[in-house]
C-alpha cells in the first residue's frame, strides 16, 4: 500500500520559518510561488535579467532577484525551470552559492534520475511534484481545495528533509487532498511514461486516427470533429470523476458495449508491445539522451513537428468549430 500523507502529518509552521525561492515563473512557478505566498511564506522569485516573467512577478507582488541571489538567500530553492536547461541553471547559477543546511526542492526529478544535476552532500534534496498543471494548482488553492502531490527523497542531510518537503506541500495546498510517498525514480519514469504513452503521445495520435479515417470515408470533417475530438473531454471527466466503470455506467448501452467490444482490436497488443519500448527507452536513459541533444541543437525536430501538426485538417476544422462554440464569426 502507498504511503499517503495528510494535512495532520504536516507542521506548516515549518516552511514559514524558512526563507523560500522558487527558481522559474512559468506553468508551475508562477502557482507555487503565489500559493507560498498567500500561506505566509517569506519567497522570492529567481530569474535571469532577461527573463519575460520578470515584470509578470512584479506585477502580481513578488519580489524578484537573480538566481544567483535567491541561491545565497534562500534556505530552501525549489527547481520550476524546464528540464534540460535546469542543469546549465544549477551549474551556471548555483552550485557555487550552496551552504550546508539548504533544501533543493524540485517538481520533477528528470534532471536528478538522468544526472543533469549532482547536488553537494551537504544539501537537502526532495520533490514536491502536484499532479496537475500550474494552473490547476492556483486556481483550486484559491478556491480552497488542492491538488494531490508527490513527494521523494534524494538526500536528507538534516534528517529534517522529508518534514520541509511536506511542509512546502501544505504551503502551495497539496496536503489538502493527501501527499503520497515515491522516488525520484518512480515519479519520473512514470510521469514521462504517462506522458508518451497515453496523455500527450496516445490520445492525440487517437484522436488524429480517428479524425482522418471518418473523413477518408466520406464523413463531413465537422462531425469527424466533433466525434473524436470535442467529445473527448465529456469522456475524460467523467473517467476522472467515476473510474472507467462508472464512466460505462454514464454512456448509453450501446456505448458501452461498442467500447467493450472495439476497444481492445484498436489498443491492444501491439500497442502494449510498443508502450514496453517507449518505457525501456525511458527506463535506460535513451529518451533523455535524445530529448537533451534535440534542445542543444535548437529543438529543429520539435519546431518541424509543431508546425505540422498545427496545419492538420483536424486542428483547421477544430479552430473554426470552436470559434462557432464561442459565438464567433
Amino acid at each position: 500500500m502507498a504511503t499517503i500523507f495528510r494535512e495532520s502529518d504536516t507542521d506548516p509552521a515549518l516552511i514559514r520559518s524558512r526563507k523560500v525561492a522558487v527558481l522559474g515563473y512559468g506553468n508551475q512557478g508562477h502557482a507555487h510561488a503565489l500559493n507560498l505566498r498567500d500561506s505566509g511564506v517569506e519567497v522570492r522569485v529567481g530569474l535571469h535579467a532577461t527573463s519575460q516573467s520578470k515584470e509578470k512577478a512584479e506585477r502580481e507582488g513578488l519580489r524578484v532577484e537573480s538566481v544567483e541571489d535567491c541561491a545565497r538567500w534562500a534556505d530552501v530553492l525549489m527547481f520550476c525551470t524546464p528540464d534540460v536547461p535546469m542543469g546549465d541553471i544549477f551549474c551556471e547559477s548555483v552550485h557555487e552559492h550552496l551552504r550546508p543546511g539548504q533544501t533543493l526542492l524540485f517538481a520533477h526529478g528528470f534532471s536528478i534520475v538522468y544526472k543533469q544535476i549532482v547536488p553537494p552532500p551537504f544539501l537537502d534534496v526532495a520533490m514536491v511534484s502536484p499532479k496537475g498543471p500550474g494552473v490547476g494548482l492556483r486556481a483550486n488553492f484559491l478556491a480552497g481545495n488542492g491538488l494531490p502531490a508527490l513527494v521523494a527523497i534524494h538526500q536528507d542531510s538534516t534528517g529534517a528533509a522529508l518534514s520541509t518537503a511536506l511542509s512546502y506541500a501544505s504551503g502551495i495546498g497539496c496536503a489538502r487532498l493527501g501527499i503520497l510517498l515515491t522516488t525520484f525514480t518512480e515519479e519520473t519514469e512514470t510521469d514521462l511514461f504517462g506522458e508518451q504513452a497515453v496523455l500527450c503521445g496516445g490520445i492525440p495520435e487517437l484522436i488524429k486516427a480517428g479524425f482522418d479515417t471518418l473523413v477518408e470515408a466520406g464523413y463531413q470533417p465537422e462531425v469527424a470533429y466533433f466525434e473524436c475530438l470535442h467529445e473527448t473531454k465529456l469522456i475524460v471527466d467523467l473517467i476522472v470523476a467515476k473510474g472507467l466503470a462508472g464512466m460505462r455506467r454514464s454512456i448509453s448501452d450501446t456505448a458501452e458495449w461498442g467500447g467493450f467490444v472495439q476497444g481492445p482490436k484498436i489498443v491492444g497488443e501491439e500497442a502494449k508491445a510498443a508502450m514496453r519500448v517507449t518505457l525501456r527507452e525511458i527506463q535506460n536513459g535513451k529518451f533523455a539522451k535524445d530529448w537533451i541533444a534535440e534542445n542543444h541543437q535548437g529543438i529543429p525536430r520539435l519546431s518541424r513537428m509543431r508546425t505540422e501538426e498545427a496545419a492538420l485538417p483536424v486542428e483547421r476544422v477544430g479552430a473554426e468549430m470552436r470559434g462557432m462554440m464561442r459565438g464567433e464569426g
